[in-house]
């Protein structure tokens, strides 16, 4: 791996803080590959970030959008472009230099990865919260 290559472990991370930190460092001209998506989490009550999440994924049509991903890998896609200039080069090279992993593979079992230790969900007291792969579950995602 070289010095612009930061591998983040997403496990018990908030979303919008992990998507935000990845989002300055694609900025800055890292590559950013996320492991353990679907164990990143979403704060908030359950069944208001269910039913937010429900609505979304029935606008639109089959012929326009938005389109709204089931997966974890693409609601944290989406989370992240989100917090992006991705209307200019800059922003659409920084999107494209984050790979997102559901899971750890096989070529980072080995390696020391990087984790956000202020945006834990563990140091929030009293928070109700909800894991992004109960989210893909609801929304009949894999």
């Amino acid at each position: 791996m070289t010095e612009n290559h930061i591998v983040i472990n997403a496990e018990g991370i908030i979303l919008g803080r992990l998507c935000s930190y990845v989002a300055k460092k694609a900025l800055l001209g890292y590559t950013v590959d996320v492991v353990n998506v679907e164990k990143a989490i979403v704060t908030g009550d359950k069944d208001v970030v269910l039913a937010k999440y429900k609505r979304f994924s029935r606008m639109g049509g089959p012929s326009f959008g938005p389109f709204i991903g089931r997966s974890s890998r693409e609601l944290f896609k989406r989370s992240l472009k989100r917090m992006l200039p991705h209307k200019i080069a800059r922003g659409v090279q920084a999107f494209a230099r984050v790979k997102a992993y559901k899971g750890l593979p096989l070529r980072y079992k080995d390696l020391k990865l990087e984790t956000l230790l202020n945006s834990n969900v563990s140091k929030l007291p009293n928070t109700k919260y909800i894991k992004l792969e109960r989210v893909t579950e609801f929304l009949g995602g894999k």
